[in-house]
């Protein structure tokens, strides 16, 4: 087996949470295949002569075929390339890592993983909100809000765990996640948090009771976190950080 593809979580957004790991590796490519939602600053650590190909997914725009994506990967490797597939967040969570990986071992292609921070958990991070707490929550859920096939989340059983809900893409979504949360049972004044680009200079968000969140949040957009549970109360000690503006 050639050893020969990186799959790399570039981190939630600021090229400096990326981690060393990542750098490195960046740094060996002749290919670089790097998603629409990373930074451009990533490519800081990439080499100058490096190939670097854009293969966007955001949401509500056309988008690379995935299929197409791991053809890429494959030809490149198999022709001698050092190729890193640089992808937001972490590899592994709603970044379709799996598939890619599953694609690239089939093609006996060798393949190593290195893990960034999910935006889950690094864009509440920079509001203070911790996702787990052991007064108030004690475990978290994250789910996406859009699936490849339309079914919904069973979004009763969630509201009936009692954990923080963390929501992917879901924006575009939320009155109907919320109206789904709210028939679940889930309390009208539980509090909910939507974070637009996380971790960037240019983060929004917006803090308000579940019930009232679609409204509060109407002028964000994608790509963006929705935080529910009592850990948003948090976000209050983080007033004074740089990030920490309501829309």
């Amino acid at each position: 087996m050639s050893r020969s593809v990186f799959l790399i979580g570039a981190g939630p957004g600021d090229p400096e949470l990326m981690t060393l790991k990542a750098a490195r590796a960046l740094g060996k490519a002749d290919v670089v295949l790097i998603d629409d939602l990373v930074s451009r600053g990533c490519l800081a650590h990439a080499r100058s002569d490096a190939k670097v190909i854009e293969v966007g997914k955001r949401g509500g725009c056309k988008a690379t075929p995935q299929e197409f994506i791991e053809r890429l990967m494959v030809q490149y490797a198999r022709q001698g390339k050092i190729v890193a597939r640089l992808k937001g967040g972490d590899p592994f969570i709603f970044g379709r890592g799996g598939e890619e990986l599953a694609a690239l071992r089939a093609a006996g292609i060798d393949v190593e993983v290195i893990p960034g921070i999910t935006a889950g958990i690094g864009a509440p991070a920079t509001l203070g909100i911790p996702v787990t707490h052991r007064d108030v929550a004690r475990g978290v859920i994250f789910v996406t809000g859009h699936t490849k096939d339309g079914t919904e989340p069973d979004w009763p059983a969630l509201a009936r765990t009692g954990l923080t809900l963390v929501i992917y893409m879901g924006i575009t979504r939320l009155p109907e996640i919320t109206a789904a949360l709210l028939q679940s049972g889930m309390s009208a004044d539980t509090l909910a948090c939507a974070i637009e680009n996380g971790t960037l200079r240019n983060q929004r968000h917006v803090i308000a009771p579940l019930a009232l969140l679609p409204r509060s949040a109407a002028a964000l957009s994608s790509p963006a976190i929705i935080v529910v549970g009592d850990v948003v109360r948090f976000a209050r000690m983080a007033a004074a950080q740089p990030h920490a503006k309501a829309a």
